[in-house]
């Protein structure tokens, strides 16, 4: 069974990056604002802390994915096996979180460890939306050139 549609050629170049990103983190700032009121803490905090996230992220992933893509590019064996998107997943979520959690215990005024375990059960939902949006996306806008055999 394909992993890709027909139209496997889809959207290409910076384009593809930006309808991605966009997509993504307007889902990803509904979600994580979300997720922060659900583990305790003020709506209004965890509102400017996901819009936060959210532009700390699209640096991030516009950063990660250009890597990313440079170094598939590279590699004889193209497509993406659930592997490659595993590795995808964790590089980004693990970067990201490097990042924010500093951010969150400065921002929520709570220490390391508390900002460690918000951000634990954040990268849990989003190791498994980044999983699934990136397959989406690459299902209904085809794969990147990066990703496509000869």
């Amino acid at each position: 069974m394909p992993t890709t549609p027909a139209h496997a050629s889809g959207l290409q170049g910076p384009w593809r990056r930006v309808i991605y990103v966009t997509i993504y983190e307007i889902i990803a700032i509904v979600a994580s604002g979300l997720l922060f009121i659900v583990i305790g803490q003020p709506p209004g905090e965890s509102g400017v802390m996901a819009v936060a996230a959210s532009a700390i992220a699209v640096v991030w992933n516009v950063t990660f994915n250009g890597v990313f893509e440079w170094w598939e590019a590279r590699q004889s064996v193209k497509g993406r096996s659930v592997k490659r998107r595993v590795a995808h997943a964790i590089g980004f979520e693990g970067g990201l979180a490097l990042i924010l959690i500093p951010l969150m215990a400065w921002w929520f005024r709570v220490g390391l460890w508390e900002a460690l375990v918000m951000e634990a059960a954040l990268v849990v939902f989003f190791l498994v939306y980044t999983y699934v949006f990136n397959w989406a996306f690459d299902h209904v806008f085809g794969l990147p050139a990066s990703a496509q055999a000869g």
